[in-house]
């Protein structure tokens, strides 16, 4: 045999084959696309749209809110359909939104356009995780990991392109940055295309007949086959025997009557907070509140990317099994509680320390996220019946995006009551960490225990 080369080794590390492989592409390409315009939104609706500062808030608010049923709505179907033509005519809806934007400046038209945008987008988030779960199966783990440090990749890519572009400064410039987002989502759907469609428990069980039906007279250890009909598929003349019950139809899991994923899904919209800290509290709160230089604001975002990017991969292994992801709860708590009091004293001293404290404070819940992502990834799978993954998951997606919408409030709150709202919030998200360990054990031994669903009970 000849000695594996480097392209060999590298698609051995990568969990879920070819198909696992593509799919990373698809996160990569799809995250460039969003870097662009990510960074250039707000400017676009300012000069190119002409819209005020306030339309522009009800426009975001409104297409976000629009956005929340995207998960649900994508999980629900991906059950019953397959994913893999879901997934890319998601991605095409996205691509023709994007470019819809280009055609009006009437404040309704954008509302719409954005709205149908914002519900492509969070729906492909949740068929981009459904897809990877199904194609890596134990290893999906690690493959979340890998597609996490995938996903900053782009973002970087993206940003740096797009603050390249905007030196020109022209509406030029933004429309092309736009049309650039558009083709990522095009090229997405393009290399999803040469994907296979994953196994899924759920439309298995759908197609699968009932088991036949021993009779009550036959010994536990009998194994000897029951009688077939001369068409299975078709009804018997005779009525059933009293000895041979037909068997009861059971309906598929529903996620909206499980209150333990419920409540879990609502607990994973608090831990979620980590984003808006960043995105917003961290940059308000440094420049409002401490001496610390406003360069650093961006080099902290910076500090985020790398570092996401250095030891997601690493990080896999705190999710590795339910029991671990639920320990790794608690080390999750201690980045929360460091987080906060870090920014907490940011404002004690001179600028030198504000600096080191916010490095600090940026390093500990960059930690948070990258543990909330591996534990989260393990549990949302793991609590959801194989039968309903797409419909569970879909709910699950419903945490990050009432996080898009309640976090800024919380993270403004918390930097109005000042050093004390950073100790609360910081408690806070510790406490939460412990009511869901809590929440996610076995009321019997302590363990982690996922309810047993096989594909012949539905």
């Amino acid at each position: 045999m000849g000695k594996p080369t480097w392209r060999t080794a590298l698609s051995d590390r990568i969990p879920g084959g070819r198909d696992g492989r593509r799919m990373l592409t698809v996160t990569f390409v799809d995250r460039i696309g969003s870097g662009l315009w990510g960074a250039t939104a707000t400017l676009y609706f300012t000069y190119a749209a002409g819209l005020s500062t306030a339309e522009i808030g009800v426009l975001l608010a409104v297409s976000g809110s629009v956005g929340i049923a995207g998960p649900p709505l994508g999980g629900l179907l991906a059950d019953r359909v397959p994913l893999r033509p879901l997934l890319i005519i998601v991605q095409l809806v996205r691509a023709v939104a994007s470019l819809a934007l280009l055609t009006t400046t009437d404040l309704g038209l954008l509302l719409a356009i954005a709205s149908v945008g914002s519900l492509g987008d969070r729906a492909a988030s949740v068929l981009t995780k459904l897809y990877a779960t199904r194609v890596a199966g134990p290893d999906r783990v690690r493959y979340q990991a890998i597609s996490r440090t995938a996903m900053n990749v782009g973002w970087a890519v993206g940003g740096l392109a797009a603050a390249a572009a905007l030196t020109g400064g022209t509406v030029t410039v933004y429309r092309w940055l736009l049309i650039g987002d558009a083709l990522s989502f095009l090229a997405s759907a393009l290399f999803t295309l040469g994907c296979a469609e994953p196994p899924s428990a759920a439309r298995v069980a759908a197609r699968s007949t009932p088991a036949p039906v021993e009779s009550e007279a036959s010994a536990p250890g009998d194994t000897a086959p029951s009688k077939p009909t001369p068409d299975d598929s078709a009804p018997s003349d005779s009525a059933p025997s009293d000895s041979a019950p037909a068997p009861e139809k059971t309906t598929a899991p529903n996620p909206w009557r499980d209150r333990r994923y419920l409540t879990y899904t609502a607990s994973e919209a608090v831990l979620f907070l980590d984003d808006s800290v960043f995105k917003i509290g961290l940059p308000l709160w440094a420049v409002t509140a401490t001496s610390a230089p406003h360069q650093l604001v961006p080099l902290l975002l910076v500090l985020n990317n790398v570092l996401v990017v250095l030891f997601q991969v690493p990080f896999a292994r705190f999710g590795a099994t339910p029991h671990t992801a639920r320990t790794s709860l608690w080390p999750l708590a201690g980045a929360f509680l460091l987080g906060g009091a870090a920014l907490a004293a940011s404002t004690v001293g001179a600028p030198w320390f504000a600096a080191v404290t916010l490095v600090l404070a940026a390093t500990a819940f960059t930690v948070a996220e990258m543990l909330h992502a591996t534990i989260s990834w393990e549990l949302s799978v793991v609590l959801a019946p194989p039968t309903a993954q797409g419909a569970y998951l879909g709910v699950h997606g419903l945490a990050q995006a009432v996080q898009r919408s309640v976090g800024p409030l919380a993270v403004t709150a918390a930097i109005a009551a000042g050093p004390l709202g950073w100790l609360g919030l910081g408690a806070g998200l510790a406490a939460m960490c412990g009511a869901q360990r809590h929440l996610v054990r076995d009321r019997r031994d302590g363990a982690l225990s996922v309810t047993p669903v096989t594909v012949s009970e539905h």
